[in-house]
């Protein structure tokens, strides 16, 4: 008997590790964003191109959403507003409150400001989906913020003086950082009921009347000057940005999200920074310094053992129901 339950439990927590990999991977896919849209931005506005982008995945969503609709009927006011939170909170409303902060507000504590997403994430977390942190679990959420703080400031203090923090900019990343943290959240509430590929369709899809709104209120010209060549260089750009580190890289995170708790899932989320590195050393041919370097190192560790602890989290809890 014993036997029989060691090998169901082992069978259990296989898929525990490789889900907690897949958010590490789709994560990672939305650091090559900049690769494509460097190059659309020439062209369009960043309302624009989000705009452009859910229409493509629109397309591309609507069948995978057909074939789950009997789903859709499931629905409740509480995943309602789940998806609300997913879909607007997460995917155009932190975007916005991060774009206009890093504008009106001092750079360097905006982006620090911005790395609280996990501590959000791990309190939203407890609170409304009850996850219990595992031993020594502190110490790994430090190490991990501490290597994304190398990856993005090196070895210097980011601000001069502590009135940087109080001003309307920091306001709006941690507006941002909690939006994106509460969206991580919600998606994995909502994966209890719904399929991954039908969260991933209706984030796509629920988003695209509130981006049809803002860019019309921006008001923007639509216009590609350079003639068939710069329209189809947009075009084909616009599509690998869409499916790559749009529809790809959420199928991944929500796939691997479905057997992943909320917290260790925010903390999997820093291999987007890592990859951020990364393009600019391979395709920019910008230095990698030291300090990124250790930083890389307290990541990667970070993500080690949280996967090692997810499973035997998950195995604790196993015994405690047999």
């Amino acid at each position: 008997m014993s036997n029989v339950s060691a090998s169901s439990s082992g069978m259990r927590t296989s898929p525990v590790r490789s889900g907690f990999w897949l958010v590490v991977l789709g994560a990672a896919l939305w650091g090559v964003d900049p690769l494509f849209r460097i190059i659309l931005l020439k062209s369009l506005t960043s309302s624009q191109i989000v705009l452009l982008e859910h229409v493509v995945l629109f397309l591309a969503a609507a069948p995978v959403l057909w074939r789950h609709r009997a789903e859709l009927k499931a629905i409740r006011l509480r995943q309602a507003g789940a998806l609300l939170v997913v879909s607007w909170g997460g995917s155009a409303v932190a975007t916005i409150l991060f774009t206009k902060a890093l504008s009106s507000g001092d750079l360097n504590a905006v982006l620090l400001l911005q790395k609280l997403q996990p501590v959000f994430a791990i309190g939203l977390a407890a609170v409304i989906l009850k996850e219990r942190l595992p031993r020594n679990f502190g110490l790994l959420i430090v190490l991990a913020l501490a290597g994304t703080y190398l990856l993005t400031f090196g070895w210097t203090v980011p601000f001069g003086h502590v009135n940087n923090f109080v001003n309307v900019g920091s306001l709006m990343a941690m507006g941002a950082a909690a939006l994106w943290g509460g969206s991580t959240v919600m998606g994995r509430y909502l994966l209890g009921s719904m399929s991954y590929e039908t969260v991933t369709s209706l984030r796509f899809i629920l988003a695209l009347p509130l981006l049809f709104t803002l860019t019309t209120l921006e008001g923007a010209p639509w216009q590609v000057s350079g003639g068939l060549g710069a329209t189809s260089l947009v075009a084909i750009n616009l599509l690998l940005q869409a499916l790559l580190p749009g529809l790809l890289s959420m199928l991944l995170y929500y796939k691997g999200l479905n057997t992943t708790k909320a917290s260790f899932a925010t903390l999997a989320e820093l291999s987007f920074p890592m990859t951020g590195i990364l393009i600019n050393w391979v395709v920019y041919h910008q230095l990698v310094t030291m300090a990124q370097v250790v930083g890389f190192a307290l990541i990667w560790t970070a993500l080690f053992y949280i996967s090692s602890q997810q499973a035997k989290q998950q195995q604790t809890e196993l015994k405690q129901a047999a």
